[in-house]
């Protein structure tokens, strides 16, 4: 009885050990993100004498989660919109709209609070899409040549947040040791705008052991970073529901010896990790009340 009680002490501290040292690693991130940012939105401040919180220009683009406007300086801003966001039901592009906006997660980009057409876009305009022939206020040459920082962080954000999403997830598992391979699928946000439902299935493939299991699990996004920030810390918790085969082969006195046992076990996943919005995360869990599953895996994968 001894021993069982020790290895669920060791589960369940590696479970709580892993979570803490995820968010402690995130937080000099953040810090970094934060800074560079606050210093790319000083200097640019400081190099125009509009108010960044209320601007007017051209948009270039719009979608239900970003919007793109081109200034009368020639300039580009990059907005972002939420829950609380006023704006009209439709934005045309070529339109001369106004923004009130408060700082974004990084440089180049800004939430929008308000927004307001101030003029609507000629039809020529409409017609021609972001490369429109005539519109209101001064209008570029070329308005689609938008700077391609900006179209990668626009592209970025809208891939993330989809509220479906599929992904593929590589890794190890140690105790006992496998490599891993599996697919999941992302759902959400539900309930809150941080909590999302991910459920995964992982092959696992050891010199001894073969595994299959199902995971899922609900990810929870940690207040540490902004929403739509270039990395983000996340906690997770849920069911497993591991089958695992474990298979040795020997010779003794030239007879041939298999043994071959077979395990089903659930357990409860305790997991954290860091993920970039472009889609790129790396996370460690583990099982606890799952023996013989893996005690730690190592995961690395991808969410398109």
């Amino acid at each position: 009885m001894n021993k069982p009680s020790f290895k669920l002490k060791s589960r369940l501290l590696s479970g709580a050990s892993l979570t803490l040292l995820l968010i402690s690693a995130g937080l000099p991130t953040y810090a970094q993100n934060a800074g560079q940012n606050n210093a790319g939105q000083n200097n640019a401040s400081a190099g125009s004498a509009q108010d960044e919180s209320s601007l007017s220009g051209s948009v270039v683009s719009s979608t239900r989660n970003t919007m793109v406007i081109r200034l009368d300086d020639g300039t580009y801003r990059l907005y972002t919109f939420d829950q609380a966001t006023v704006r009209p039901a439709r934005v045309t592009t070529g339109s001369r709209v106004r923004v009130g906006s408060t700082e974004g997660d990084e440089a180049g980009q800004r939430l929008a609070t308000t927004v307001t057409v101030e003029q609507e876009a000629a039809p020529q305009t409409r017609t021609a899409g972001s490369a429109g022939t005539a519109g209101s206020g001064p209008a570029p040459a070329n308005p689609q040549v938008v700077p391609p920082a900006i179209r990668n962080l626009e592209r970025d954000i809208e891939r993330n947040v989809r509220r479906y999403r599929v992904g593929v997830r590589a890794g190890v598992g140690l105790d006992p040791e496998v490599i891993l391979v599996g697919v999941q699928a992302q759902v959400g946000p539900i309930f809150s705008p941080n909590l999302t439902f991910r459920p995964s299935v992982d092959f696992g493939f050891g010199e001894l052991t073969a595994l299959f299991s199902l995971n899922p699990d609900f990810i929870y996004r940690l207040p540490v970073s902004g929403r739509q920030g270039r990395w983000s810390t996340y906690a997770g918790l849920g069911p497993s529901f591991t089958f695992l085969h474990q298979n040795l082969n020997t010779t003794s006195g030239g007879k041939r010896i298999d043994f071959g046992e077979f395990h089903s076990s659930t357990g409860l996943n305790i997991l954290g990790g860091l993920q970039s919005r472009g889609g790129m995360f790396a996370e460690l869990r583990t099982s606890v009340y799952a023996a013989p599953a893996p005690t730690l895996r190592l995961i690395f994968g991808y969410n398109f």
